[in-house]
């Protein structure tokens, strides 16, 4: 059997691999383990987005957290960046979240924060996954000692305070236009940037359980796009399930990905003296354009593996305080932990602001090299094997060998889905999209 966690906590389909047993089962583990294996009393938050399932995976959850003697903090629908900020806030204990981030509505997911608001490293999964089958490693204390549940009813209410004071800036004047992906966003980006002035409008930001990351979000971007031109806005973010991503779109209904906003909130940074040691911190999917930026500009842009844990991680053990994903991971590591949708919203409409500028005028400053990314569907069991098999070990070196002297090519799995993506970043977009189908189609002939 596979490690259970992925890049970012416990996913699956609710209710067939992701079970009421095995969130009971994770909230007892990851309570004990995430409270010092003994500590009395502990705390623990607790957040969801909007999904149906999100209900029933709570109750499981918060169960098993009480089972141990832990008490659950419920701060309801709420964004992934909102629990870590506020486990810090709040001086709990740990924090937990309920959501499966971009992925479809069927899947949900649970990730644990600890007291710091950081994701956790390798080896507390391994800790907690090691425990999960081990009920007698667990306490189950009786009476008194039974954990109990509260509600935070103040929980995004604190989160929207804290938005607001991550900029000085006002935004009066400016038309900002919100996709909120029918997602955990829904309250909280439409109230940071009305309470900061902004002319809102907002699309998908009713959801019913069944229509997040619905043709909505940040995965799928067009809808914003044209809501931006047709209403005039001067910009549109879009955020996703768990609003921890944010992609942005100019006035013209360009798209502004992670790598352009880290372009732009960097080099803002580095003009103003706030950007750590020059460097911008991304991972092998960066576009190259990003890199040309920053050696043009004296900005170091380092890679790390794909997952914003990893971005964290490299960002923490060189004191850097910029860095994030093209997919909109962006993490403001002076404001928060994770990477923060909302608050990366807010930074670049904070640039736009002081330097009086469109956001069309903003993006030219980095030029994008055309890029193709193609999903290989593939058994989710044999996915990491996929150099195992003669035939397309042997098509992924002759593409390479295509690509070597004005392209790259790189291949990778996804920690999330039953997906092995192929990326191919050259000159002719027609031409990369064939051949990055073709190995694709590949793949899922030998990987069923």
């Amino acid at each position: 059997m596979g490690r259970l966690f992925g890049t970012d906590g416990v996913r699956g389909i609710a209710n067939e691999s992701l079970t009421a047993s095995l969130a009971y089962r994770l909230g007892r583990a990851g309570a004990y383990v995430l409270t010092g294996e003994g500590a009395r009393s502990p705390r623990i938050l607790v957040g969801m987005d909007t999904r149906r399932s999100g209900d029933l995976l709570e109750s499981a959850l918060v169960a098993g957290i009480c089972s141990v003697g832990a008490h659950a903090v419920l701060a309801g629908v709420i964004p992934t960046p909102a629990v870590a900020h506020l486990v810090r806030r709040y001086g709990l204990d740990a924090g937990v979240v309920i959501s499966a981030s971009h992925n479809p509505m069927e899947y949900n997911g649970i990730k644990f924060f600890d007291r710091n608001g950081y994701k956790l490293p390798d080896a507390l999964e391994d800790r907690i996954e090691e425990l999960l089958n081990d009920e007698t490693a667990l306490p189950s204390p009786v009476g008194a000692a039974v954990g109990t549940k509260i509600r935070c009813d103040e929980a995004v209410n604190d989160y929207i305070s804290f938005l607001c004071g991550s900029t000085k800036a006002r935004f009066e004047g400016i038309k900002v236009a919100l996709d909120c992906a029918n997602g955990a966003s829904y309250v909280a980006a439409p109230r940071t940037f009305d309470a900061l002035g902004a002319k809102v409008r907002v699309i998908h930001n009713t959801p019913n359980g069944i229509n997040i990351n619905d043709r909505c979000g940040s995965t799928h971007i067009e809808g914003l796009k044209k809501f931006v031109v047709d209403s005039g806005a001067d910009i549109g973010f879009a955020f996703d399930g768990d609003a921890d991503r944010c992609l942005a779109v100019d006035e013209r209904g360009e798209l502004l990905d992670g790598d352009k906003i880290l372009a732009i909130c960097g080099l803002y940074m580095k003009e103003q003296g706030k950007l750590e040691k020059n460097t911008i911190v991304g991972t092998v999917m960066t576009n190259l354009g990003l890199m040309m930026m920053g050696k043009e500009h004296g900005i170091s842009v380092l890679q790390t593996n794909v997952g914003d844990r990893y971005v964290l991680e490299k960002m923490k053990e060189g004191g850097y305080n910029v860095g994030g994903e093209q997919s909109g991971h962006i993490i403001f590591l002076d404001q928060n932990t994770t990477g923060d949708g909302v608050l990366t919203a807010v930074q670049l409409l904070t640039v736009m602001k002081e330097k009086g500028k469109k956001a069309s005028e903003l993006s030219a400053v980095m030029q994008s090299m055309p890029q193709v990314l193609v999903n290989a569907k593939v058994n989710n069991a044999k996915k990491e094997h996929y150099m195992e098999v003669a035939e397309i070990r042997e098509a992924i070196a002759a593409l390479q060998e295509e690509f070597r002297q004005d392209g790259r090519v790189l291949i990778r799995t996804s920690g999330t889905e039953p997906l092995v993506r192929v990326m191919i970043e050259g000159r002719d977009l027609a031409h990369m999209q064939r051949r990055a189908e073709d190995l694709a189609k590949l793949m899922e002939n030998y990987l069923q």
